[in-house]
C-alpha cells in the first residue's frame, strides 16, 4: 500500500529529488514551498515519469502554523494519511559573525530551520501518526556538527535540529521514528555561495572527490523512511563525501 510523504521545501534541491525518490518508489508525495508556481512544475515533472503517481502541490510557509496546519488537512483529505514527515526546508540569508546579526534576520533563521521542523512534526503527530505510527527524518547540516566562519547561526540551528531528532525520537517512540541527515556541501541553491567559485579546491579536499549532488542525500532520505531502517530512531546521518575523515586526519 502506498504511503503518503510531506517534503517541505520541495520546490528544488534536496526536496525535489526527495520526491522523485519516493514517487519511484510507488509513494503519494505532499510537495510543499512558499512558491505554487515552483511546486507546479516539480508536479508536471514528476507526473510525466509517473502519470499514475499521486502528487500534490500545496503552497506553504513552511514557519507558518497556519500555512503548515492547511498543508497537512490537504494531504489528508487527498490521500487520507501522513506516513512519511521530511523537514527539508531552510534558509539562511546571513553571513557573518555572530556578534553582528541582526535579530530580524536571527529570528528568520530560527524560526524556519528550527522552529520549522517542530511545528510539522506536532501537526503530522496529531493528523496521523499518534495513532497510526510513521517515519519523520530532518535535513540538519555537518555545520551542526562543528564551528565555521561565517554560517555560524546557520550551523547553530541546525546543532539545534540534530538534539530535537533525538528529543522526538524519543517523546514519539515507539510509534514513530525520527532520524536526520548532515549533509555536507551539496550542489544546491541554499549552499550555491560554499561552492560556486571554488568546487575545484573542494573537491581536492574530499576524500570522494566531488561535492554531493541532491540525489546523494535523497538516497538517504527515503532509506532511513524506510523498512530498511526499521531499528534506528534518533540518529543523525552524516553524508559528507569524507569531510570529516579528511578533517580528523589532517
Amino acid at each position: 500500500m502506498a504511503r503518503t510523504v510531506i517534503i517541505t521545501g520541495a520546490s528544488r534541491g534536496i526536496g525535489k529529488a526527495t520526491a522523485q525518490g519516493f514517487v519511484a518508489q510507488g509513494d503519494n508525495v505532499v510537495l510543499t514551498s512558499r512558491k505554487q508556481d515552483a511546486l507546479d512544475k516539480v508536479a508536471e515533472e514528476l507526473l510525466a515519469a509517473h502519470p499514475s503517481a499521486g502528487v500534490l502541490a500545496y503552497a506553504a510557509h513552511a514557519a507558518e502554523p497556519d500555512q503548515a496546519a492547511a498543508c497537512v488537512d490537504a494531504a489528508m483529505a487527498r490521500f487520507g494519511s501522513v506516513d512519511v514527515l521530511v523537514n527539508n526546508a531552510g534558509t539562511n540569508p546571513y553571513f557573518g559573525p555572530l556578534a553582528d546579526i541582526e535579530p530580524i534576520l536571527a529570528e528568520k533563521i530560527t524560526r524556519l530551520n528550527q522552529f520549522g521542523p517542530v511545528l510539522w512534526s506536532q501537526l503530522v503527530w496529531k493528523a496521523w501518526m499518534s495513532e497510526h505510527g510513521g517515519a519523520i527524518v530532518n535535513i540538519a547540516s555537518l555545520g551542526g556538527l562543528h564551528t565555521e566562519l561565517g554560517i555560524g547561526y546557520y550551523n547553530a540551528t541546525k546543532a539545534a535540529v540534530i538534539h530535537l531528532t533525538r528529543q522526538l525520537a524519543m517523546e514519539m517512540a515507539p510509534l514513530v521514528r525520527v532520524n536526520g541527515v548532515a549533509p555536507g556541501i551539496v550542489r544546491t541553491h541554499l549552499a550555491k555561495a560554499l561552492w560556486e567559485n571554488h568546487e575545484d579546491q573542494l573537491r581536492a579536499a574530499l576524500p570522494l572527490g566531488r561535492i554531493g549532488e541532491p540525489d546523494d542525500i535523497a538516497d538517504v532520505i527515503v532509506f532511513l523512511a524506510g523498512d530498511g531502517a526499521r531499528w534506528m530512531t534518533g540518529q543523525t546521518l552524516v553524508v559528507d563525501g569524507g569531510a570529516q575523515v579528511r578533517s580528523s586526519v589532517a
